[in-house]
């Protein structure tokens, strides 16, 4: 059987993970695009393979696009198992029913594959080589997607927020609430991406999927997505603090009083990539775009925060 959609037809797309940062923002992005029909935490345990195989034949979906993933990245350290199967293993059945049926598979990577020690930022051609479970565990589902044969788009991300869920830009704005002083790493660097950007960005590449299938053929593969520019996570919470005083919230915490520290002062159980940035120009050159700063979508992300407290 080939699930395969005509640019004339509204195509049946399956979304999983839908109550993540992600893929809340890919149930507002994709609904021009066709029938979505999202599936959260209490509809499939992704853990349960079989469920998720009858739940794909059930559905039919002719776009597959994999927001789901195991991220508690230092807890995977000690569940191995769960982080694999979530991360590995589920793309794995996800890329074997798209390559069966003849359809696109959208999933989203990270750049954990990497252990942070280029010093200029990563191209997709870089050889991974992940310090964490969690790192190993999305490399595992990037590879088994590549080799299923499956059509797909496999982004490569770093630093990932929202409005919506637990991220580090919420943290920082809830110890500046609680503390006069906040202690930030200040050697790891990279891109703060919000999930409206990858969710934006993914509804472009299916758009374009959609109306020319060679285009679908030619464009499948792994690319890089985050916001341009980079900074530190310390030069990032700073950044935080200060735009949202001048939103007039009140905190104890001055944007001066965030300071830096050594990865070496906070350790972790899980390794962090000191270089996250990630070269997206294949991508953009391909979809001709330009990825915007970092920094305008973290306001507009504070400006949501702002006006909804």
């Amino acid at each position: 059987m080939s699930a395969a959609f005509s640019a004339n037809e509204a195509p049946r797309i399956l979304l999983l993970g839908a109550d993540g940062q992600v893929g809340w923002e890919l149930r507002r992005a994709l609904l021009p695009l066709g029938q979505l029909r999202s599936i959260g935490r209490s509809q499939v345990d992704l853990a349960d393979l079989p469920s998720l195989r009858a739940a794909l034949d059930a559905q039919q979906p002719q776009i597959l696009v994999n927001a789901a993933a195991y991220t508690a990245v230092d807890k995977a350290e000690a569940e191995r198992e769960r982080a694999m199967r979530i991360n590995a293993e589920v793309p794995a059945v996800l890329a074997d029913y798209a390559a069966a049926n003849g359809i696109v598979l959208v999933h989203y990577s990270t750049d954990y594959v990497f252990d942070g020690t280029k010093s200029e930022p990563y191209v997709e051609a870089d050889a991974p080589n992940p310090r964490s479970v969690y790192g190993h565990s999305k490399l595992e589902g990037e590879r088994a997607i590549m080799a299923s044969g499956c059509r797909h788009w496999i982004f490569r991300t770093s630093w990932v927020y929202a409005a919506r869920g637990a991220n580090f830009a919420k943290t920082m704005l809830r110890l500046a609430h609680e503390r006069e002083q906040l202690r930030v790493v200040a050697d790891q660097f990279g891109a703060p991406t919000s999930a409206e950007l990858l969710a934006d960005i993914t509804l472009l590449a299916l758009h374009r999927t959609r109306q020319d299938d060679g285009f679908a053929e030619r464009a499948s593969g792994l690319y890089h997505l985050t916001a341009a520019g980079h900074t530190s996570w310390h030069e990032y919470a700073r950044f935080v603090v200060q735009q949202a005083v001048a939103r007039g919230v009140a905190l104890r915490c001055a944007p001066e009083n965030v300071r830096p520290i050594a990865s070496a002062d906070y350790p972790l159980p899980a390794p962090r990539p000191k270089n996250s940035r990630l070269d997206c120009s294949r991508l953009q050159s391909l979809l001709n775009i330009v990825l915007p700063p970092w920094e305008v979508q973290v306001q507009r992300m504070l400006d949501e925060i702002v006006q909804t407290s």
